[in-house]
């Protein structure tokens, strides 16, 4: 049986351009250039943020991942989730077996949002189901929109 000598999935990167782009995109963040545009670039899956009167949501896809390997992280309005799954011996004896390939040793996702100053960090709630983090953040009631009544 011929396995492929190299497996590809999705976009072909080169490594060596890929470096580089991380490295420019840390030195931007550095010297206050700002977040380079890094959607999909250094965080394989997607994240939706939206916000109501009352809350934000953040929901991550983490697909894979259980909710011990899960990090979350609220400290001066930076909002950062982090997951990290390491290597598994499914195979605990050593005549099981050889590889022949084997991509799903190490994983690692993080991604950080700055919060506005309208987020609550006394109350966050997180919750992971079906492979999507869910990260539930209150707004400050003084923040909250309120009706005021005309006399």
């Amino acid at each position: 049986m011929a396995l492929p000598t190299r497996v590809i999935r999705g976009v072909l990167v080169d490594p060596f351009e890929q470096a580089h782009r991380e490295f420019e995109g840390l030195l931007s963040r550095y010297f206050g250039g700002g977040e380079p545009d890094v959607a999909g670039r250094y965080a394989p899956w997607g994240v939706d943020v939206r916000e109501d009167g009352d809350h934000i949501y953040v929901e991550a896809d983490l697909p894979g991942f259980k909710k011990e390997e899960v990090d979350i992280t609220l400290e001066n309005q930076v909002l950062t989730i982090t997951a990290e799954k390491k290597e598994e011996n499914r195979h605990p004896q050593k005549d099981s077996g050889q590889y022949l390939v084997r991509e799903r040793r190490y994983n690692r996702y993080m991604r950080s949002f700055t919060l506005p100053p309208t987020v609550s960090e006394q109350h966050v709630d997180a919750k992971l189901a079906d492979g999507v983090l869910t990260v539930t953040l209150n707004k400050r009631e003084e923040t909250k929109p309120r009706k005021i009544a005309v006399s």
